[in-house]
């Protein structure tokens, strides 16, 4: 039978034990790692609460969306860390209620639901479940990452530096769209999906009341062992990375995929107009061309050719 351990070489063993091991991490809090967080939290005002963003966005899409649709759909999933994929949903009239059912059962607080009409209409719904508001888009001009074929190259699930043009502060629809993207394109800090630091760019610009989305790569020049300092942005440059694409806003809703109707586009046309105003002016083409064949009958008719007294000479 082995020596029992007297108690003070426990107690030396246990102390041993606890030196060897990596000290304790501090609290993880929004602003990063910090020490005294806790003692911070008992010195601060109790009735303030303390705030976490806890931003999740659902993507999804309908059925017979067209491949190109797809790939801008799964080109933002792969831009924004924070984002969660889901099955196609049906495009019926009570998609709104079963969106807003499957964004709580993510446990997501915002969506963005790609809606694909007659294989050629692409629709963007922006939304915050489950009070709103709620956006509605027709996207214009989609280049994908694979089309473009561009020579930037970011780390996938950094996160970006949200840009915004001057224009966004003049009224308040832009404002309201202003912040609805800051909330949904934003990733959060500290995300367990997230790289600590940013290396490319969301640039939102308006032209004739679109929104122009383009993403940056910001690129340092490599010399050497050298290091830019921070306040050097005249070195840095800005190579483009995709995808490429346009937003046409439509309407905004002050529920989640509906309700009262807060601002309608008086500039919207819609894209069956467009074909149609195409379609009427290709048969206007047929019509002059018609008309001008029975004018030129009627004028025959009227003015008949003279008979040639030479035409039969030379059969005989």
């Amino acid at each position: 039978m082995g020596r029992k351990r007297k108690h003070s070489e426990s107690e030396a063993a246990a102390t041993v034990e606890k030196e060897e091991t990596a000290p304790e991490r501090p609290p993880r809090t929004l602003f990063g790692f910090k020490k005294g967080a806790e003692d911070k939290k008992d010195n601060d005002d109790p009735h303030v609460p303390f705030f976490r963003n806890k931003e999740k966005v659902l993507i999804t899409c309908t059925r017979r969306i067209s491949y190109r649709y797809r790939h801008l759909m799964l080109s933002l999933v792969e831009l924004l860390p924070h984002s969660k994929k889901d099955n196609k949903v049906e495009s019926k009239g009570s998609k709104g209620a079963a969106l807003s059912e499957l964004v709580e059962l993510k446990s997501c607080s915002s969506c963005l639901f790609f809606e694909c009409r007659k294989g050629k209409d692409l629709y963007m719904w922006m939304a915050k479940c489950p009070n709103g508001p709620s956006v509605k888009f027709l996207v214009n001009a989609v280049h994908t990452m694979e089309e473009l074929k561009l020579t930037g190259n970011h780390l996938k699930g950094s996160r970006p530096i949200l840009t915004f043009s001057s224009n966004f502060d003049k009224t308040p629809h832009w404002q309201l769209l202003k912040e609805l993207i800051t909330q949904i394109f934003g990733t959060p800090k500290d995300h367990r999906k997230s790289k600590p630091y940013h290396d490319h760019v969301f640039v939102f610009s308006i032209a004739d009341d679109h929104i122009w989305f383009r993403n940056y790569q910001i690129s340092c020049p490599q010399g050497g062992v050298q290091k830019l300092d921070r306040g050097d942005l005249e070195k840095m440059t800005l190579i483009e990375v995709g995808p490429r694409f346009c937003l046409n806003p439509i309407k905004i809703f002050g529920g989640s995929f509906g309700g009262p109707t807060l601002y309608e586009n008086p500039f919207y046309v819609s894209p069956n107009q467009i074909r149609s105003l195409e379609k009427r002016q290709k048969a206007g083409k047929y019509a002059k061309k018609v008309k001008a064949k029975t004018k030129r009958k009627m004028h025959e008719l009227e003015n008949p050719l003279e008979v040639d007294e030479f035409a039969g000479m030379w059969k005989e």
